[in-house]
């Protein structure tokens, strides 16, 4: 689809359909032509209603939050993709000179889009082409064209990242292993300004010593990559690092998963997903920070040479692990992968993972966990992202709950003592493998719950939702602002 403002009135616009959002039940506003017929076709402002007689789509929104936008924009996809419609018009009044208003409309519009179907043998295409915002004035309200036309480009930068991210999420384990995530990252690279990278094989692993991330990858026929990409700009002003988890398929190992929780595992490789699509979006939104993209990406399997409860592991930063299930895989490689990280000395460290289904729990599906030992930085970013739309709450470590990851033969275990407050433990393991100088610096997201939902929500198709990567990128663009 392509997004564009005329400064035009609306009427003036040629268009197949006409889409108006009715706000707080308000039928009376100058944009409203169907009023006389609302009672007869049963709409109060609640819902949509599309008038044939018209050609025009009235959609309710409750507020004119931005969510409540992205919502609306979704709604609207969601019903002119099924109608002989290539080219709509919507009156930009909504927006006035707030440019997040237009951002999220389009954003709306961008991620209801999507669709996974390359599987399928009988695919449908919508029709839809051109989404056109008008400048008519409503109540004085007048637009400033160039900062609308701002939030439409990010919107489409933001989305389509996302919607990359939910392409590789949604790949199947056959097709997606970790060569393929390295060979995805490399043509990534290539397309991207500013952008490098480097694959680095078993080998490696070996000589930097990553015992934990290899023993994960041991019973796999494909190899593990760490895959590292890079985005440097001129004069970059902080270097910040996300390192995401790349488990392109987790059978839970020797520690087997049942059968139905197989099913969606092909997800576990969302941080690392997320991790692509955040480089993708900050070198085409050219953000003024060196960012690092840090992946591992394996497979958990079972075989006679697969790593086993009971075993000690000794991991790239030396800190020894004492393995009590081979389902807590996640954690083994993001602990060497963090320490790698570091080598780098990041301004701000960032791990995103599908890494407890304990948060999932804890917090539901459609809600990242944000943990580290800096209250005041997850209490930050909590604030600064809420208007992207993703969910976050705050989760706070304790010492009572350090206590279940001690072991009696190993510096740590990579399992609790207790099944209660999973994801918290799971994110103080991490922060053995923080150095000091760091810790302040860091940041935990367990993105287990919204990565991956079988049912659709919102603006999110059923599977891949693209978590973090929105998120992190509002996160970063609110950074790059403060920083002016």
């Amino acid at each position: 689809m392509v997004f564009e403002i005329l400064a035009k009135p609306i009427d003036k616009i040629k268009a197949d359909l006409t889409v108006v959002f009715v706000v707080d039940k308000n039928l009376k506003h100058k944009f409203i032509k169907d009023a006389k017929i609302f009672k007869f076709l049963g709409f109060d402002g609640v819902g949509s209603c599309l008038v044939q007689e018209s050609k025009t789509l009235y959609i309710g929104l409750k507020t004119l939050e931005y969510e409540q936008l992205r919502l609306a924009g979704a709604k609207a996809y969601e019903i002119i993709k099924n109608l002989d419609v290539k080219n709509v018009k919507l009156n930009s009044y909504l927006a006035g000179c707030d440019k997040m208003s237009f951002q999220s409309i389009v954003e709306g519009f961008a991620l209801g889009s999507y669709e996974f179907n390359r599987y399928k043998e009988k695919k449908e295409s919508c029709k839809l082409k051109n989404v056109t915002f008008s400048t008519d004035e409503f109540d004085g309200k007048e637009i400033d064209l160039q900062k609308a036309q701002i939030g439409l480009n990010n919107a489409q930068i933001i989305a389509n990242a996302t919607n990359f991210t939910k392409d590789i999420v949604n790949e199947i384990p056959e097709i997606y292993t970790p060569l393929k995530m390295a060979q995805d990252a490399q043509n990534l690279a290539k397309e991207l300004k500013n952008v490098t990278c480097k694959v680095y094989d078993e080998k490696f692993l070996q000589k930097e010593k990553m015992n934990a991330f290899l023993a994960v990858n041991r019973a796999s026929c494909h190899p593990p990559r760490l895959i590292h990409l890079i985005y440097k700009p001129k004069n970059a002003k902080k270097r910040i690092i996300f390192v995401g988890k790349g488990l392109t398929y987790d059978s839970g190992g020797l520690s087997l998963k049942p059968a139905d929780y197989m099913c969606t595992m092909k997800a576990d490789k969302s941080g690392a997903a997320a991790a692509l699509g955040i480089i993708k979006g900050v070198s085409e939104m050219e953000l003024p920070f060196e960012i690092h993209a840090i992946l591992g990406a394996t497979e958990n399997m079972i075989g006679g040479n697969a790593y086993k409860p009971d075993d000690v592991l000794i991991s790239r930063s030396g800190v020894s692990i004492e393995i009590k299930n081979t389902d807590a895989e996640g954690r083994l490689v993001l602990a060497d992968c963090l320490s790698y990280a570091q080598d780098f000395k990041p301004d701000l460290l960032i791990d995103m993972a599908t890494l407890t289904g304990a948060c999932v729990v804890g917090v539901g599906e459609y809600t990242s966990g944000l943990m580290g030992v800096n209250d005041e930085l997850k209490e930050e970013f909590h604030k600064c992202v809420k208007i992207s739309g993703e969910l976050t709450t705050p989760l706070y470590f304790n010492e009572h709950l350090k206590e279940l990851i001690k072991s009696p033969i190993a510096d740590v275990s990579n399992a609790a003592s207790s099944r209660y407050g999973g994801a918290i433990t799971a994110g103080l393991f991490l922060e053995k493998f923080i150095k000091d100088e760091y810790k302040d610096k860091w940041m935990h997201q367990d993105i287990a719950g919204p990565a991956f939902v079988q049912k659709a929500w919102g603006y999110n198709q059923a599977g891949a939702s693209g978590a973090g990567v929105r998120m992190n990128l509002y996160y970063l663009n609110a950074l790059a602002k403060e920083m002016k």
